[in-house]
């Protein structure tokens, strides 16, 4: 489920082509808020992504998994996998701001591709050699995976939750800032 999360990859590209292809001068020339141009290739890429993602659970049950996850306990797994889509979704808006092209942007999102690889995704952290399982457990993926897991499961969750949630948070405060500032650097405004 997690995975398709990172279909926001297809948002750098997108930004990366429209900061590229004039459509932004065009927005210049009418009264189009600036943050408007932003958020709307947020919005679209989180209906997508959450779109994607109701398609891989429902995926999930046809293959088989059985969730012991009340009414609440999923609508507490759907809201933290909807804040992880929102939290990579503005990253990759903002690595396509300040990529120089396309393909550049495409190269930058491809790198946290591999984070999954690097948390509890597929092995316990326990199980990893001690410079990994420290490196599984201290990234927001980790307690993402967890808190999901946890609540679909009903294994114990702990504070994996507020982690979770605090890595997102932070996720989105650092991009929306380094959003705005690439956006308005590189659209000519100040």
């Amino acid at each position: 489920m997690l995975c398709a999360g990172f279909g926001s990859a297809g948002t750098a590209v997108s930004v990366a082509q429209d900061m590229t292809n004039g459509i932004i001068d065009r927005f210049r020339t009418m009264p189009v808020s600036s943050s408007g141009v932003i958020t709307g290739h947020i919005i679209v890429s989180l209906a997508r992504n959450l779109l994607a993602t109701l398609v891989v659970i429902g995926v999930a049950f046809i293959v088989g998994f059985r969730t012991t996850a009340n009414v609440l306990e999923w609508i507490g797994a759907l809201a933290i996998i909807l804040l992880f889509i929102l939290a990579l979704t503005w990253l990759y808006a903002a690595i396509g701001l300040v990529a120089g092209s396309a393909s550049a942007a495409n190269g930058y999102g491809f790198i946290l591709l591999f984070l999954p690889y690097l948390s509890s995704a597929f092995v316990p952290t326990e199980t990893m050699p001690d410079g990994l399982q420290w490196i599984a457990n201290h990234q927001p993926i980790t307690p993402v995976i967890e808190t999901i897991r946890g609540l679909l499961t009903g294994t114990p969750i702990g504070n994996q939750v507020w982690w979770a949630i605090g890595w997102c948070v932070l996720i989105i405060l650092i991009s929306l800032v380094w959003s705005i500032r690439a956006f308005h650097r590189r659209a000519g405004r100040r």
